[in-house]
């Protein structure tokens, strides 16, 4: 079901900080900079900042599937609880979250038909 590890995304109350921060750390510009997100583009992973997250959730890692809906489906039937609707990020991008049993936390999975693994390419202390 899962194709492998797509995205980490962390909470950033201060984005600007935490964009900083990574950009010295991984020693390269994001792909995508504005006030609610910012993503880096790192070996073909993505690393995300959203201003909007629930610093109590902690980052989430979002999981590739071939299709989110049937991976929701099959995550809430082996006991887990949808956090809401997917969501369609365009472009083909799709993704949901789950809170996994017993309150062990947030699983995210995400369809993603443009993932493609890249060379890391970073100068930064990070890597």
């Amino acid at each position: 079901m899962f194709l492998g590890i797509r995205s980490v995304i962390y909470p950033a109350p201060d984005i600007v900080a935490a964009r900083d921060w990574f950009v010295g750390v991984l020693g390269v510009q994001p792909y995508f900079d504005e006030p609610f997100y910012v993503g880096f583009s790192v070996g073909g992973f993505e690393l995300g900042l959203e201003a909007g997250a629930s610093v109590e959730d902690g980052p989430i890692s979002y999981w590739g599937v071939d299709n989110v809906d049937d991976a929701v489906a099959g995550l809430i039937s082996a006991g887990a609880t949808a956090r809401g609707d997917a969501l369609d990020l365009g472009d083909g991008l799709r993704l949901a979250t789950v809170t996994l049993p017993g309150g062990g936390g947030i699983f995210g999975v995400i369809e993603n038909p443009h993932f493609a693994l890249a060379p890391v390419a970073s100068t930064g202390p990070g890597l």
